[in-house]
């Protein structure tokens, strides 16, 4: 079945960094485009960042210039290098997969449990 797995996240302070990883296993990782979404209490899951199957990366314009997404496709892993996190950084962060090229969670059929992510002032 498919799974995916997400690991790194933890607390920070503000201006600090952290490396989230998915680790994708069950469907043929390399026929779908992946992301990373992030969902606070009281607001809507939002993409953060995707990558689609031709390498195109799209970023949410929050996170421009400071998180940058990255895949093995060898490995089936996904990242989220994230520095210069913010307390509006914080989150639960989820991995997920579709086969559209689309940065928006209606797109995506797969989704990891989640790695929350929490950044002090």
């Amino acid at each position: 079945q498919v799974q995916l797995v997400e690991s790194g996240g933890g607390s920070v302070q503000a201006g600090g960094s952290l490396n989230l990883s998915c680790a994708a296993s069950g469907y043929a990782y390399a026929y779908y485009s992946m992301g990373w979404f992030r969902q606070s209490p009281g607001k809507e899951r939002e993409g953060v960042a995707c990558i689609a199957t031709t390498g195109r990366t799209t970023y949410v314009d929050s996170v421009k210039g400071r998180f940058t997404i990255s895949q093995d496709i060898a490995k089936n892993t996904l990242d989220l290098q994230m520095s210069s996190l913010q307390p509006g950084d914080t989150a639960m962060y989820y991995c997920a997969a579709g086969n559209i090229d689309d940065c928006r969670p209606w797109a995506f059929d797969y989704w990891g449990q989640g790695t929350q992510v929490t950044v002090s002032s």
